[in-house]
């Protein structure tokens, strides 16, 4: 028998602002540091040496030359996800953009062709964003439970 909702949602809820902790550490850095454009693309020329077909093609033609306009994407994409997920708002968003970084994170570095090196990091990353993505967990603790598709889908739910 599974324990009833309002006893996991706290827990999820802790979930989704530890996930949203995490993307704002990793963002707001890279929004500050005047030097991250430059950075990244040494980085990713770098790890991009393991990826291997039409993402390495991608990589290298597309994002390799636009590198300042893709290091701008992924800092303010990781900080908005973070402020999606600590306040709660429009969490599955929040959540898909957690799940989409990573993944081309993960893809770029070609961790997926070797067993014993999933990328940790960027497994975790994807892991609890997907929860946020799948789970509605903005709803305690978070603003999510004041727009209006969240009070109908709670509605609805209390009258079954």
């Amino acid at each position: 028998m599974l324990p009833p909702p309002q006893r996991y949602a706290k827990w999820l809820a802790v979930l989704r602002i530890f996930t949203g902790v995490f993307w704002l550490t990793h963002g707001v850095p890279k929004l500050l540091n005047p030097a991250f454009p430059g950075h990244m693309a040494d980085m990713v020329r770098g790890m991009s040496s393991e990826a291997s077909g039409p993402y390495h093609d991608f990589i290298m033609n597309v994002v390799v030359p636009h590198a300042s306009l893709y290091a701008h994407l992924v800092a303010w994409g990781e900080t908005l996800t973070g402020v999606s997920l600590l306040l709660g708002l429009l969490t599955p968003v929040g959540g898909f953009v957690g799940f989409f970084l990573p993944l081309n994170y993960f893809l770029m570095k070609g961790s997926y062709g070797h067993i014993t090196d999933l990328g940790g990091l960027d497994a975790a990353a994807m892991a609890l964003s997907f929860i946020n993505l799948a789970l509605p967990t903005g709803l305690i603790w978070g603003l999510d439970s004041m727009l209006p598709a969240s009070r109908l889908r709670r509605g609805s739910a209390g009258k079954s």
